[in-house]
């Protein structure tokens, strides 16, 4: 077994460390301490703990009233392992033991925080960790201020630290049966849960590059500077939000949100737009939104978070990059130019291949779940069904969670269908191909070229 596990890459132990952090978790929600009535289906234990692993939020059952306290533990630290990373708690381990740290798993480690090789990786995880539990225990503080009363005090302390760890890791689990609708008024809950979930979709490289900025501001260093990765990441995730929020805005202003009042509108547009790329949170009714609404909603969720950070989808750099090809090659410009920076040819490639792969596979298993749920119904017969499981196949890809409620009612093989989808969005597909795929041979020539006719 040891013989084994040392011939796997890093590319291969990252997707089965994942997996073998699901398995445990599913047995550990199998125990009879872990529910309140009674055994849990297998299937409906291995969806939910490949939810929480992979840092989904979609569920077949209510996590509040369902679970006991020992089970909402469970998945609670299955969300922090999962939007963490098993070998980021493996590293720290080997560390605090006084053991060296191997090549392979600094590589791992490196790779899933898409950090510089240069980089010192037990530096790195110390800060991850440090960075982590600061912004998470300010949410639990934050929240409990903010908290309407009523509730014990020792409640009152699980739902914060619940809910700021969840919003943080990009989770959207909720011990609430309507996620925040009850909270969608309130302008404190609504603004902390979204920081939470803004800091945690920007990725560690952004976060500590912003740590290292703020304290050469104040302390009047050397004029501050960001990489033009943290540039993209932060001019994107600013604006998709404000882009989403005033789409969603509009959209439902006479519609689902015809009688709230204007600060009303505003602050549910707001919330839907920052969760909906990443948490999966709600304070409106999903189900209710209208058709051109939902459709946002899933170029949001399709896009996600940002390299190095707890959510999926294809990332905030990859669709800024297809929107830089684009506007460059419209000035008839060959190259991706951006700050008065030129981003590598092969990072321009890869972008496109990430962003192909991504909607081939949301196209396979969204059809292939329409064929388990509703293929023996013609089309008069399940109108509507069409967006509610392409909606479902797009939130688990991205990592999400936001649901039109199909996921309770979906069959075995739909759940398996959308576990598998929550898994790839969770490690990227692009990855797990390069995991699988054997290195392919350097080739000491290159055929000629020739011209074809694009359109």
């Amino acid at each position: 077994m040891k013989n084994l596990l040392g011939r796997l890459s890093p590319q291969q132990v990252l997707p089965l460390s994942f997996l073998g952090i699901i398995i445990f978790g599913a047995l550990l929600l199998l125990t009879p301490w872990s529910t309140k009535a009674g055994a849990m289906p297998f299937i409906d234990a291995l969806f939910t703990a490949t939810s929480a692993v992979c840092v989904t939020g979609l569920t077949v059952v209510d996590t509040g009233t369902y679970f006991t306290p020992f089970g909402q533990g469970v998945i609670l630290g299955l969300i922090q392992v999962g939007g963490l990373g098993i070998m980021t708690f493996s590293v720290l381990f080997y560390s605090l033991l006084g053991s060296s740290i191997r090549l392979r798993d600094r590589i791992i480690v490196q790779s899933s925080f898409t950090t510089p090789q240069k980089q010192d990786v037990l530096k790195l995880v110390k800060s991850i960790f440090l960075y982590t539990f600061a912004i998470e225990g300010a949410g639990v503080i934050l929240l409990l201020a903010a908290w309407p009363g009523g509730s014990p005090n020792s409640t009152r302390v699980w739902i914060a630290v619940f809910h700021s760890v969840s919003a943080f890791c990009n989770a959207g689990f909720s011990l609430f049966r309507d996620s925040f609708m009850e909270y969608r008024f309130n302008w404190w809950i609504n603004l902390i849960i979204t920081s939470l979930i803004i800091a945690g979709g920007l990725g560690f490289i952004v976060l500590m590059e912003l740590g290292r900025w703020v304290k050469q501001k104040l302390r009047k260093q050397q004029r501050p500077r960001l990489s033009l990765h943290s540039k993209l990441v932060l001019t994107t995730t600013a604006c998709l939000i404000a882009g989403g929020g005033l789409l969603f805005f509009v959209l439902e202003s006479r519609d689902s949100l015809a009688t709230v009042s204007l600060n009303g509108k505003i602050l549910a547009s707001y919330f839907q737009s920052v969760t909906a790329r990443t948490a999966g949170f709600n304070t409106m009714d999903i189900y209710a939104l209208a058709n051109p609404t939902l459709f946002i909603l899933m170029i949001l969720m399709f896009i996600g978070a940002s390299p190095g950070s707890c959510g999926g989808g294809v990332k905030t750099i990859n669709a800024a990059i297809l929107v830089i090809i684009a506007r460059n090659r419209f000035k008839g410009k060959e190259e991706g130019e951006v700050f008065k920076r030129t981003i590598p040819r092969e990072t321009l490639s890869r972008s496109v291949t990430i962003i192909i792969s991504s909607v081939v596979l949301i196209s396979v298993v969204g059809c292939l779940l329409m064929i388990a749920e509703t293929g023996r119904y013609a089309h008069p017969e399940t109108r509507g069904k069409f967006l509610e499981y392409l909606f479902e196949t797009v939130s688990a890809f991205g990592t999400v969670g936001l649901s039109m409620g199909v996921t309770p009612t979906l069959t075995n093989m739909g759940k398996i269908l959308i576990m598998v989808m929550m898994f790839l969005g969770r490690l990227g597909p692009l990855n797990l191909a390069f995991s699988l795929a054997k290195r392919a041979p350097v080739k000491k020539f290159h055929y000629g070229e020739e011209k074809i006719f694009i359109g």
